[in-house]
């Protein structure tokens, strides 16, 4: 288990190249154990420029890119592990084990001991496990108390002394970087309990536990009475834990109000050391009724040192949160537009924002629009041919908000021709944009009283939840529904 390199990639769109290497580090002995065991299928590292352009390739963050690529866009080539392989040089370097994360991008290439063609199984080497290690390592500790680019470059600097304690040769020893800085000595402690092989290090410190509760509802609303509007609640629960010992135990609850919605198809960490049959069996295929399990759903744990997501959930929410209808009209250069919304009364009034957003797509730049709002504003963004209603933090007492108006569409320009019949008649649509913090529509919560912590010292307990729209569409009643798109669901 080692890596050949390891890099850190500021993202900087509107620059020339698009970014810039902040960090980079090779591991010479690796190389050659990666030559021998590679054999004919091996690629060598590559200098930093090559990498950067190769690898804002793959991930589409080029700011000059727009065109359907095959060997990368393809619904074949559709990604879902952070793994990745970059063409260099005539040859392709896999895997590269890469992700973004708050205009950072993490990148290693860990070694394979074997030859790559074809392809091995990524759950047969293990130099990937270790990287994601190292690299939530990296990014725990730059994100540590970071404040601006000044402590973002002093950590920058610190890493290549600390890469020399906690990954030496290339291989990590404690993807805790934070250990490495408060004792060099860290590797000579001696542990009463025997350190398991997928925990690479441990902690020192605060002891503190952070868990946040993100709930994204996606929607499909026509208005119809043939066809049933749809909606779905799917949960994510992350977990952070700062806390000393080898293998601390951990018990995390997740309760619901009376009138809660119960989780279903919950997936956990492999972390999770024994779970209730009745978490395990609630399924959303399954009819609801009052005998579904309703919590208080526990999770008895030993946590990894990175952050890590303890479990995902679903559940079928009885209303979505906004109820909307959108009608468009469309006469020669002008579209009618008629949109309401209303905010179900049991949903906090209390958002971080919440915008609607009505595309022209297919059609000239918009000239001139006349409109009535009762609440909020309305912005035109004329070269995107787009209209956008900042609805801001609340809606009104009544809960209740409309938007009436004409838009006058200019001469469309022959470049802007569209493959996709999008935005017209059945298949125009509304999209809702929103955030409400500390609200879940579950409402599912983590009662930080109800989190048992079986490790030394008495340690600090956040909570965080919030809920997030995500694919929330209001199409045009005025025309049959776009069935064909109700693969934005899923």
């Amino acid at each position: 288990m080692a890596q050949r390199a390891v890099w850190l990639i500021s993202r900087e769109p509107g620059t020339p190249f698009c970014g810039t290497v902040r960090f980079s580090r090779r591991y010479p002995t690796v190389e050659k154990r990666a030559k021998v065991f590679n054999g004919a299928s091996y690629v060598p590292i590559p200098e930093d420029g090559p990498f950067l352009k190769a690898l804002l390739f793959e991930l589409r963050l080029l700011d000059d890119e727009e065109d359907f690529i095959e060997s990368r866009d393809s619904c074949s080539h559709i990604n879902k592990t952070s793994v990745y392989g970059l063409l260099i040089g005539g040859g392709e370097l896999w895997p590269v084990v890469a992700f973004l994360k708050n205009n950072m991008i993490y990148a290693c290439v860990p070694l394979v001991e074997q030859t790559l063609s074809p392809h091995p199984p990524l759950i047969s080497i293990s130099g990937i496990s270790q990287g994601f290690e190292l690299l939530f390592g990296v990014q725990d500790f730059l994100s540590l108390s970071q404040k601006n680019d000044t402590e973002l470059n002093t950590k920058l600097n610190q890493l290549p002394d600390l890469l020399l304690q906690a990954c030496p040769f290339g291989t990590l020893l404690d993807a805790n970087l934070q250990n490495s800085l408060d004792s060099i000595n860290f590797a000579s402690v001696t542990h009463s309990q025997k350190q398991p092989a997928w925990k690479v290090g441990t902690y020192k410190g605060k002891p503190q536990v952070s868990i946040s509760i993100t709930e994204k509802v996606k929607s499909m609303q026509y208005d119809k009475q043939d066809i049933a509007d749809t909606w779905q609640v799917v949960g994510t629960v992350t977990c952070k834990c700062d806390l000393e010992g080898i293998m601390p135990n951990v018990t995390i609850s997740l309760s619901l109000p009376t009138n809660g919605s119960p989780l279903q198809d919950i997936l956990v960490h492999p972390c999770v050391t024994s779970l209730d049959s009745a978490i395990l069996t609630s399924s959303s295929i399954d009819a609801m009724d009052d005998s579904a399990f309703s919590g208080p759903y526990k999770f008895p744990l030993t946590p990894p040192l990175e952050s890590f997501n303890l479990c995902y959930y679903t559940s079928q929410v009885p209303v979505p949160p906004i109820l909307g209808f959108y009608q468009m009209k469309e006469e020669e250069i002008q579209v009618k537009i008629t949109v309401n919304l209303k905010l179900h009364e049991s949903v906090k009034n209390n958002f971080e924002f919440c915008e609607a957003h009505i595309p022209f797509y297919n059609r000239g730049p918009i000239t001139h629009v006349d409109y009535k709002v009762s609440f909020g504003q309305l912005e035109v963004f004329r070269e995107k041919s787009s209209l956008v209603w900042i609805i801001g933090q609340k809606f009104p007492k009544s809960m209740e908000i409309n938007l009436s108006g004409t838009v006058t569409f200019g001469a469309k320009s022959h470049e802007k021709q569209s493959f996709d019949e999008i935005c017209i008649g059945g298949t125009a649509y509304l999209k809702l944009h929103f955030r409400i913090l500390d609200y879940t529509l579950t409402g599912c919560y983590a009662d930080q009283h109800s989190v048992q912590v079986f490790a030394s010292g008495k340690p600090k307990i956040s909570t965080h939840r919030k809920l997030i729209s995500s694919d929330y569409y209001i199409w045009n009643s005025k025309a049959p529904a776009p069935v064909t798109y109700g693969s934005l669901l899923l």
